[in-house]
């Protein structure tokens, strides 16, 4: 059985089948996404979702779905399904799934009758492109297959209803036919590998509904237009193609396209491919010249902290090196332009929050340990030793460099770290002052500096961060250090937040920290009994006031419990990379049964990927964005490390 095969039981079940979706990128934005049994449960899902850069910089459903019907001695069998009001679901489609598989490409199998059909799905490298490829495995009578598109033409974060502005103008073209609903819309071209009869029969398809999004509170119902339908008759063993983009296509080029697009990704037989597959999902080439990761899907942009902290995993883990510096090649001129000019960034949003340039270093630092600290020191010496004179100046906006050494920012009127929630437009975790994570990244960015300072023999810079790497460890510990076995999340003036917070982790993670091995272990000890869970790292410790482990209800209530007690997985890389460091080879089993509970995720909510967050408390549902950039990111990295451990056993 393959690792990821889902069978009958589960798929006709659709408590289980809407549960599961499925993810296809282009790396240029564009996106596939649905459930396993193609019934979109959100508005975000979408045979074709594209960007639309006339409009907006958001994506839009294009093409929301594609209605198969089977038809064989004038018998009609749609393999199509929608949910409608009061929990109604038309057509029955799932009830023919008998297989569902996702190895290099999702894979669908009906049965209906004698006929058995196979459907797969590929979206096209940097290309606004969906295609699908139909096979009849097994038929005892001529076979006809019906096409029904069903066209929305809006933004992802809208819904549609009947309209008169809607066009209804289409022309046919080679197999298939071009349509636009919309003015400034690019015009959507449907197609097949062999001739097909488009029968023109105009319709709107009301009320059709999203469950996510009513289970999310927003608006969750919409109306689909369908032009018409495709007809085309199908032999035993024969294939067929589809072809939506944005562009036209040669039919006879699109069977050699889906196979050569196919051939290209990688299998998804284990939990290391899985995750290799959704790192590379996050890859974002706007132009040839530019090259970014997107922080998730369907939702997420580009974001400077999550690019970041997602970079060395989403790359070096996974041996690619050359796409770590084609990211950094890019991420590069908005920094300085930043620094220079003091200038956010078209792209790569909020460059300006204060901890950003030194995730930019810890990245570095990762880069460093996969190709060397020559080649790195080469590469980026210049670039960290102007982050850090940058700083040591006091030029950034809003990060002080204090008479203790430590860094401090404002983080009461606006959301500056990763504990970024916020309510009617104030933060809810109001971190702010001298912040944990903050200065223990300083710390290891100092001495990093100065570690790369002597492969050039920079004596005085060496000597400079030295010293205030001494200053700022003393003062570490003098501000964070409590009686009772943990750090302080932050420190703002005369106000101690004594709240147990992951953030401590990185005191014990991290290449370089200000504490002795004693107190990294009450730490350790500290975030086990209270933050541990096999999903993640509780946000807030339940021992904590205001403590909410389920991220469910309206938005707000969800933006309340966003950081205050829902598990991460990426912490859960920092711990267990935290936990090999303090360990060594005595903690890999511990590390090899906590990664159970990730592996198990492959088979639920997005298929093969990790989900942006979980609840705190059992059974521990993942919620949020359904595949998260620094989730995949973090996991990769501590299979990573597992496997240098194992290699040197």
């Amino acid at each position: 059985m393959g690792y990821l095969k889902f069978d009958k039981t589960l798929l006709i079940n659709l408590e289980e089948s809407l549960k599961r979706e499925i993810l296809r990128t282009n790396r240029g934005g564009a996106y596939h996404s649905t459930t396993i049994v193609d019934c979109n449960t959100r508005k975000y899902h979408g045979l074709l979702v594209i960007p639309v850069p006339q409009l907006d910089t958001d994506n839009h459903v294009i093409l929301s779905s594609l209605d198969e019907t089977v038809i064989q001695h004038e018998a009609e069998f749609n393999l199509g399904i929608h949910q409608y009001p009061n929990d109604h679901f038309s057509p029955n489609g799932h009830k023919y799934v008998r297989q569902f598989e996702f190895d290099s490409v999702p894979r669908t199998i009906y049965r209906v009758g004698g006929v058995i059909l196979s459907k797969e799905k590929v979206f096209t490298q940097f290309e606004n492109r969906i295609l699908v490829k139909y096979t009849l495995l097994d038929a005892h009578s001529p076979t006809v297959l019906r096409f029904k598109p069903f066209l929305a033409f809006r933004n992802v974060n809208a819904l549609t209803c009947e309209n008169e502005k809607a066009s209804r103008d289409y022309s046919e073209i080679a197999n298939g036919i071009q349509t636009r609903m919309y003015a400034n819309y690019p015009d959507l071209f449907m197609q097949f590998s062999k001739p097909a009869k488009f029968v023109f029969e105009p319709h709107w398809y009301k009320d059709i509904e999203y469950s996510k999004e009513r289970e999310r509170g927003f608006p969750f119902k919409e109306d689909l237009y369908v032009p018409g339908y495709f007809e085309l008759s199908i032999e035993k063993g024969e294939s067929v193609y589809f072809s939506g983009g944005d562009t036209e296509i040669d039919p006879s080029l699109i069977a050699g396209k889906y196979e050569e697009e196919s051939q290209t990704r990688t299998p998804r037989t284990s939990f290391y491919n899985c995750l290799k597959n959704s790192a590379q999902q996050f890859y974002y080439r706007p132009t040839e010249n530019d090259a970014y990761l997107l922080a998730g899907y369907p939702w997420f942009k580009v974001r400077a902290r999550d690019l970041f902290i997602s970079l060395p995993g989403c790359t070096l883990a996974i041996d690619d090196p050359v796409r770590f510096e084609k990211i950094m090649t890019t991420a590069i001129p908005a920094l300085r332009h930043f620094m220079q000019e003091g200038k956010t960034d078209a792209v790569i949003q909020e460059i300006d929050l204060p901890d950003i340039l030194l995730w930019v270093i810890w990245a570095l630092q990762q880069y460093a340990k996969s190709v060397g600290q020559e080649r790195c020191n080469k590469e980026y010496g210049a670039l960290i030793q102007e982050i850090i004179t940058y700083i040591r100046a006091n030029k950034h906006p809003n990060l002080h460099l204090e008479d203790s050494g430590l860094l401090s920012a404002d983080g009461k009127e606006t959301a500056i770290t990763w504990m970024n929630s916020t309510f009617e437009g104030k933060p809810i975790v109001p971190r702010s002052g001298d912040i944990v994570e903050f200065n223990l990244l300083w710390y290891n960015a100092l001495k990093f500096s100065a570690e790369l300072a002597k492969l050039d023999d920079q004596t005085e810079w060496m000597e400079s961060q030295e010293t205030l790497a001494v200053q700022v460890s003393a003062s570490f510990l003098d501000t964070f250090v409590n009686g009772y076995g943990y750090l302080f999340d932050y420190v703002d003036g005369n106000y101690v937040d004594w709240s147990v917070r992951p953030n401590m982790l990185f005191a014990v993670s991290l290449d370089y920290s200000p504490l002795d091995r004693s107190q990294k272990r009450a730490i350790l000890n500290i975030v086990t009994k209270e933050l541990l869970t096999p999903k993640g790292i509780r946000s807030l410790s339940p021992k904590s006031e205001g403590y909410r482990p389920y991220y469910v209800g309206p938005q707000y209530e969800r933006d309340w419990a966003y950081h205050q007690g829902t598990a991460w997985p990426w912490m859960l890389g920092a711990y267990l990379e935290a936990y090999l460091r303090l360990y060594q080879y005595s903690g890999i089993s511990f590390v090899e049964r906590m990664l159970i509970g990730m592996d198990e995720e492959m088979n639920t909510h997005c298929i093969g990927s990790l989900s942006e967050l979980f609840d705190g408390n059992p059974p521990f549902q993942s919620r949020g964005a359904i595949s998260f950039a620094i989730n995949v990111a973090a996991i990769l990295r501590v299979l990573k490390l597992l496997e240098s451990y194992n290699n040197t056993i």
